[in-house]
C-alpha cells in the first residue's frame, strides 16, 4: 500500500447544515456533487460529507453510537494569532470550543473544537510543521 490518505468521509446527521459550516466558515473549496453528498478538495486529498446512515450502511455497520471516536482531525496555520481567530470563527457557527488555543508542552499553540455532528478538530500553530 502507498503510504498516503486519499479521502476523508465524515458521517454528518444533517448534510446541508455541515456542508454550510465547512463551506462558509471554514472556507474549504467545494466540488460540484450530487446532493446525496460533498467533496472538498484539499490539496490531494479529499473531505466527504455524507450522511450518518449513509455511511454506516455503506460500511455494513449499525448507524448508534456517540462520543469520543479516537480520533481528531487537525489544521496547521501560521501563528497563535491564526489559531485563535479560527477558533473564534468556528465558534460563531455553532462549533464548540473544546479546549481554547493555548501554549503547548511541543513548542507550539494549539486548541480544540469540535464540529456540528462532532468530530474532533485541532487548530494548531507548529513552527516545525513543514508543510503551510
Amino acid at each position: 500500500m502507498e503510504p498516503r490518505i486519499s479521502l476523508i468521509t465524515l458521517g454528518v446527521a444533517d448534510l446541508e447544515s455541515a456542508t454550510r459550516f465547512y463551506e462558509e466558515c471554514l472556507g474549504l473549496p467545494r466540488l460540484l456533487t450530487p446532493p446525496s453528498v460533498t467533496f472538498f478538495e484539499l490539496g490531494k486529498i479529499w473531505l466527504a460529507l455524507w450522511s450518518w446512515e449513509s455511511l454506516a450502511a455503506d460500511a455494513g455497520l449499525a448507524a448508534e453510537g456517540s462520543g469520543f471516536r479516537g480520533f481528531a482531525l487537525a489544521h496547521n496555520v501560521r501563528s497563535p494569532a491564526e489559531v485563535d481567530a479560527l477558533l473564534e470563527s468556528v465558534a460563531a457557527y455553532g462549533a464548540k470550543i473544546t479546549r481554547p488555543g493555548q501554549p503547548t508542552d511541543w513548542g507550539g499553540y494549539s486548541g480544540y473544537f469540535t464540529d456540528l455532528d462532532g468530530f474532533l478538530w485541532e487548530v494548531a500553530h507548529n513552527p516545525n510543521f513543514p508543510h503551510l
